[in-house]
């Protein structure tokens, strides 16, 4: 072994001493971990988040594996997806809601969602015409593009500068790979330094989202202050959080006093919009074209409908013209059933006394997954749960009705969520998924690519479920 690394073993050592011996002068005792309670059963989940939502209302302090600000930081970095059910979680959701994310606002992003779609489908029109292209990686087309528009709602026109966008993007995939690879040096100081180079880069992700983002504040504020911003009437979300002003004291918000928001918010918050706006539409836009590629009965089924009544030409499909499309809307949410976003959602439950599938919740409290992918695959809810069928969404058919977020009197699926805490971008993130789906549709057919051994369904569950083998489809001209 060479000197270098036993020096760093060395040092790896001493460290773990010196904390080893710190914890037993001080008399510490790692934090007993709480119960954990998996539920599959929708009746139980909906008892759960509905009419226990005062209980089921927070998540795990450290959503990832690792937190990421330690320290007396930690109180002021939180996101919506982190805080803790109050004052300050309802100011930043609310924000968002009535702001980036308000119906209202969505004829407004007509211009930049035909920018992104051109540009996505005149990047495959050209691998098209090339002869040898036909084949593309979906994720990666679809990424960039989906992150480009996300990123303009974002920043606004503070993100033009294409090598600062591809920069950006890189940061924000390898954050989000990185944490779903966290696990593996989650679990004690030791397994911190066995895979410390790891450990250490993921901690350094923190810095490189600041190092983009809190610039690009800065310049916000310089140019508003100027006035000389250009974003097409289009308020983008960082705005609405420099304006924000949020609870100083998180336990009453009623006459506390105001304060803007800590960098360490900012970030977070910034990263969360990018993060989960981008993921979540790009695995369901992937997820849907491999079902498409697979059956192309269905796929030509779609085709029809986006192009019916002349509705063939280039660009976005408008928001009214989403609306008219059902069958649509039936492959969405199939895809979202099969496959929602995120695996499962985390809830930390501290009230005695509650009784969750017939568990009381014990003095210490339970931490509580809801296994969404199973609950929308469980037999006594779904016939051939396994199988892509857009058409039992449709009228008449065994899930009429049901719709990406559940309603307060059933769940059957909740891709985004459901209760208090569901996704607030579930809205726009449907919009997004089905603008680019019609197009993708409409312009291309998608086939398993030549010479390959199909498509692999097989599902990957890191922060995000993605297709383990990203998808590699032959594209040719819609005819």
């Amino acid at each position: 072994m060479e000197a270098p690394q036993l020096l760093t073993l060395g040092l790896a050592f001493i460290l773990f001493l010196a904390l080893f011996r710190r914890s037993i002068r001080h008399g510490r005792r790692a934090p007993a971990k709480p119960a954990l309670i998996e539920i599959s059963d929708s009746a139980v989940a909906r008892t759960a988040l509905i009419d226990h939502a005062d209980a089921f209302s927070n998540r795990p302090l450290t959503l990832f594996p690792v937190a990421l600000v330690t320290g007396q930081r930690r109180r002021r970095s939180d996101s919506i997806s982190s805080a803790q059910y109050g004052p300050l979680w309802r100011a930043l959701r609310c924000n968002l809601t009535s702001e980036a994310l308000h119906p209202s606002r969505f004829d407004q992003l007509a211009p930049l969602q035909r920018d992104s779609i051109a540009a996505l489908v005149a990047s495959l029109s050209a691998r098209v015409a090339a002869g040898n292209g036909d084949v593309v990686v979906v994720r990666d087309s679809v990424h960039a593009a989906v992150f480009g528009l996300v990123a303009r709602l974002c920043f606004g026109d503070l993100v033009e500068d294409t090598r600062q966008m591809l920069a950006m993007r890189r940061v924000m995939q390898e954050f989000v790979r990185a944490i779903g690879e966290a696990n593996v040096f989650a679990g004690s100081w030791l397994a911190k330094l066995v895979h410390w180079r790891r450990w250490r880069r993921f901690l350094g992700y923190r810095g490189q989202q600041a190092a983009f983002f809190l610039p690009l504040v800065s310049e916000r504020e310089r140019r508003r202050r100027s006035r000389c911003c250009n974003d097409g009437g289009i308020r983008p979300y960082v705005d609405t959080l420099i304006d924000l002003r949020v609870p100083e004291d998180d336990d009453d918000d009623v006459g506390t006093a105001r304060r803007v928001l800590t960098d360490d918010e900012m970030v977070s918050l910034l990263s969360e919009f990018l993060g989960a706006s981008t993921e979540s539409a790009v695995s369901c836009i992937e997820w849907t074209l491999a079902h498409l590629a697979t059956q192309p009965e269905v796929q030509k089924k779609l085709r029809r409908e986006i192009t019916r009544d002349g509705h063939g030409e280039g660009g976005a499909v408008s928001e009214e013209r989403l609306r008219s499309l059902p069958y649509l809307h039936a492959v969405v949410l199939e895809s979202l059933r099969l496959h929602p976003p995120v695996p499962f959602l985390m809830r930390d439950v501290h009230s005695e006394g509650v009784e969750i599938g017939g568990a009381t919740v014990p003095m210490g409290g339970t931490r509580v997954h809801f296994l969404i992918r199973d609950m929308a695959r469980d037999r006594k809810d779904w016939t051939d749960p396994d199988v892509f069928r857009p058409e039992r969404f449709l009228a008449g058919g065994e899930a009429e009705g049901v719709g990406a977020v559940p309603g307060p009197k059933e769940i059957r699926m909740m891709p985004f969520g459901a209760g208090r805490r569901y996704c607030p971008g579930a809205g726009m993130g449907m919009m997004h998924i089905k603008c680019f789906l019609a197009a993708l549709v409409r312009e291309f057919e998608w086939a398993p690519a030549a010479g390959g051994r199909g498509v692999d369904f097989t599902e990957l569950d890191g922060f995000f479920k993605v297709m383990k083998t990203p998808l590699r489809a032959h594209v040719k001209r819609s005819t």
